[in-house]
């Protein structure tokens, strides 16, 4: 049983910055590719950035790339968001994901490919 624990969200002017955070036990880590999705109010989970088991490799929305950065440490068992020039449409959300028995450089992109996900951390941007 994985259990995958976020924080780091609140809310933030635009313009602003978080960093969330993602504190994954109960599987060794470096077994899974992690991923961020989000959900807004009324909307579908949608995916924000993932990162391969490595960590070399990454992978962003197009909405949010360059503004936002998905990292890990192997050796703490966490991984991050970090997240600069926020705006009020990414309020949300934010869900960490496991994905289990990738190649140690693949991305999963697809929600299909993750097995575990946290309770979320509340994202607010404000205007």
């Amino acid at each position: 049983q994985v259990q995958l624990v976020e924080s780091g969200g609140g809310l933030v002017q635009a313009g602003g910055s978080l960093r969330l955070s993602c504190a994954a036990s109960g599987r060794t880590f470096s077994s899974d590719a992690m991923g961020w999705f989000r959900q807004a109010p009324g909307k579908e989970r949608e995916f924000v950035a993932a990162i391969s088991r490595s960590g070399d490799s990454t992978y962003y929305k197009d909405s949010v790339r360059g503004r936002f950065t998905i990292s890990r440490d192997n050796a703490t068992n966490t991984v991050y968001l970090q997240m600069n020039s926020l705006k009020p449409g990414y309020t949300a959300v934010y869900y960490c994901e496991s994905s289990y028995g990738r190649r140690w450089y693949t991305v999963p992109l697809s929600i299909n490919e993750y097995d575990y996900w946290g309770q979320g951390t509340q994202v607010t941007v404000s205007s």
